[in-house]
């Protein structure tokens, strides 16, 4: 094989595939506060394209949080949790999200995609085997690679094809880590967690679920699809994140407190990582009070949701939703090229739905993400402008 001249221009080539294929990515600039609305492109949008389902993020209880917390603490946390990065606000977030999932304990990290790093690589090794949903998020898929045990993806939600792994496999590893979303983010739907953690019990199996799209959403209390599913207070490994509903930024781990305490001595993306910033601690933590204090906010979402649905249903029956349990409503559409003229018509037309291509889902779609915030009037508008669309 002959050596390049440039050993760069493979990333030519390669951006110039991603154009022909309609995969290029590119920023969407908004100015302000990421609310309902948005300014973006000197343009009000409404906005379908935000995961800050409780409307949090721009809340002056947070904001007031994360300003006190930077005047008493600074700006960064200066080190590592084991180093000088650790403040007494974060055991106290810790402590808020383990009463929140009905845990023992709880970690945060410094983001939700190092807290599924570090967890699964921790818990399992070459010798163990990891049955994975095939719709993971690239943070549990990333997340299998770096344990190094040995991956086996089933089919979306199949109960049965995990069943049937494991009747074949187990036996032949030292441990097994069943992992799953809970909501899964491009497609709306729950996964079957009664099931596997059924399956998780009677073959000795660890089981993981990342909640990041439904901490604060789903459950009596916003605990999240475990407790949705009545299964608190079971032997599962809670993992999420503090960016979406919780309005701020950041990661955590919850479960059992030897777990909790294990994940410290073991998880290198945790262990080597400056603490989350003091602003970030602050704003999570009320975040939760807000969202225990003021319930009504989950029951405006869930109201959103569901007449966003009766919409579709009864003035735009032909464009058929993809099932979905959760604050997240997507239509498919045939190609990625049909995807980004859709999403580029919306915008042109006053509405933010981004088209949600290959490779990070199997079929074009655009993908809807309700908040709480919106108004009955907004979703109108977004009916409206579809029925305008002559794209699909």
């Amino acid at each position: 094989m002959s050596i390049p001249q440039n050993p760069y221009a493979w990333i030519e080539e390669s951006l110039a595939t991603i154009h022909c294929a309609d995969w290029y990515r590119s920023v969407q600039k908004i100015q302000g506060i990421c609310g309902a609305v948005v300014q973006m492109e000197g343009k009000s949008l409404i906005n379908f394209a935000s995961n800050d389902y409780l409307g949090l993020a721009g809340d002056e209880g947070l904001i007031s949080a994360a300003v006190a917390a930077t005047q008493e603490f600074g700006c960064g946390s200066t080190g590592s949790r084991l180093l000088s990065g650790h403040r007494d606000i974060h055991f106290q977030l810790e402590c808020a999200i383990a009463a929140l999932k009905q845990t023992e304990a709880a970690l945060v990290f410094s983001s939700g995609y190092l807290a599924n790093l570090g967890a699964i690589a921790a818990v399992v090794g070459k010798r163990d085997l990891i049955l994975a949903d095939q719709y993971n998020h690239s943070s549990l898929k990333n997340g299998a690679i770096l344990s190094g045990a040995t991956v086996i993806e089933y089919p979306h939600c199949n109960v049965d094809a995990v069943s049937n792994i494991l009747k074949q496999q187990r036996d032949r590893y030292r441990r097994c880590l069943i992992i799953t979303d809970s909501v899964f983010s491009m497609d709306g739907d729950l996964c079957p967690l009664p099931e596997l953690l059924n399956l998780a019990n009677h073959f000795s199996c660890m089981l993981l679920v990342d909640e990041a799209h439904a901490t604060g959403v789903l459950g009596a209390t916003g605990a999240g699809c475990v407790e949705y599913f009545n299964c608190t207070k079971q032997q599962i490994i809670q993992v999420g994140t503090l960016s979406k509903a919780l309005g701020s930024l950041g990661g955590y781990v919850a479960g059992g407190a030897a777990l909790i305490d294990f994940l410290r001595n073991r998880a290198p993306s945790w262990i080597y990582t400056t603490a989350l910033s003091p602003a970030d601690t602050a704003a999570a933590l009320a975040a939760i009070n807000i969202m225990h204090q003021q319930p009504e906010r989950r029951q405006k979402l869930w109201r959103n949701v569901n007449y966003l649905k009766q919409l579709f249903a009864y003035q735009l029956p032909q464009l058929k939703l993809l099932p979905s349990a959760s604050s997240i409503l997507c239509f498919q559409l045939a190609t990625a090229t049909k995807a980004l003229t859709t999403a580029n018509e919306l915008k042109n037309l006053g509405v933010f739905a981004p088209a949600i291509r290959p490779p990070t889902v199997p079929t074009s779609r655009i993908r809807l993400s309700l908040m709480s915030t919106h108004e009955f009037s907004h979703l109108q508008k977004l009916i409206d402008v579809l029925n305008c669309l002559t794209t699909f």
